[in-house]
């Protein structure tokens, strides 16, 4: 898969996230948001209300921090598969 093509997919992974209406498990939300801000570059610091919601955040930044961006954008794009394959 080139490059390009990852980030179709990515797209239209994330496009199908915001779109879903219904709450998503806390563990599923940790690591999308994780991989999501490691495929799109993003290093901002948590900046929920919640001093533990951040913690929990920096947590899961932390654990993939070797990942590459491409890497994060196939990892999402599975999170995402599997949990609409497997949610019903």
């Amino acid at each position: 898969m080139t490059s390009e093509e990852l980030n179709i997919e990515f797209l239209e992974a994330v496009e199908r996230i915001n779109a879903h209406t219904e709450p998503f498990p806390a563990d599923l939300l940790l690591r999308l948001y994780a991989y999501f801000k490691k495929a799109s570059n993003n290093y901002e610091r948590p900046s929920s209300r919640e001093p533990i919601i951040n913690a929990f955040k920096t947590n899961a930044l932390f654990q993939i921090k070797d990942v590459s961006e491409d890497e994060a954008k196939q990892i999402y794009i599975d999170l995402v598969n599997n949990y609409f394959l497997y949610r019903k």
